[in-house]
């Protein structure tokens, strides 16, 4: 313990608190001071000029990283006929409607993301409180229940990423993984605050990105400018 308070204590001590590095310092800096023994995870957390506690004010949506997240996505689909045979086809890890609801009921939710078409809603409806509370369950505001399987799975597969305001106004995402290039890691964290620069609400007012910073698994937190995003 003592070994890995003093690890921490070194990478804390190489980043300045409360300074914004512009975008390619930040990165350069997760990656250096990523040290643990497996591939960490990059991670984005944006602090928003919101009041989520007004449905007018909620940030929510999808977006696609250019290069992906570094993590194979498992999607469950709900369909059947042809829809199931779709979603299969486009590269779907689970298929099912009955089955697969009788599946999650039992205590399953080894996935990450849930896709399901309108009719099957009927199905998928009853497993809100299971399904819910792990930010799983399919919902036509960001495009998880839809007839086009086909597209939104390929999309979830190639490195669409789900992301909602928590009730402090901020999104956490993560853009990628500690052995991207330097390049690649800037390119996602660019893709995802325009997306959200995108989804501001017009009831927002004064600032509305905040601050932004980016961590490594194992890191410390580390300031970003705003600058590079295009509010």
């Amino acid at each position: 313990m003592a070994k890995q308070g003093k690890r921490i204590k070194d990478l804390n001590q190489q980043v300045e608190k409360g300074h914004p590095y512009t975008i390619e310092e930040a990165v350069q800096l997760a990656k250096s001071t990523s040290k643990a023994a497996f591939d960490e995870s990059v991670d984005a957390s944006f602090n928003l000029g919101i009041d989520p506690r007004k449905a007018d004010q909620m940030v929510r949506g999808t977006v696609t990283l250019p290069h992906g997240t570094g993590k194979t996505t498992r999607v469950a689909v709900f369909a059947e006929g042809a829809k199931a045979d779709e979603a299969r086809e486009a590269g779907a890890d689970y298929v099912g409607l009955e089955d697969l609801a009788e599946k999650i009921e039992a205590g399953w939710t080894d996935f990450d993301r849930a896709v399901a078409t309108p009719d099957s809603m009927r199905v998928v409806g009853r497993l809100g409180q299971i399904l819910g509370p792990r930010g799983l369950m399919p919902n036509p505001k960001v495009g998880t229940v839809t007839d086009d399987l086909a597209n939104v799975v390929a999309q979830i597969k190639a490195g669409q990423v789900e992301y909602r305001a928590d009730k402090g106004g901020i999104v956490h995402l993560p853009i990628g993984r500690a052995s991207f290039e330097v390049g690649a890691l800037q390119e996602n964290l660019k893709a995802a605050a325009d997306a959200l620069v995108r989804a501001k609400p017009a009831a927002a007012k004064g600032k509305y990105l905040r601050k932004v910073s980016i961590s490594t698994t194992m890191g410390p937190g580390i300031q970003v400018d705003t600058s590079f995003a295009r509010i």
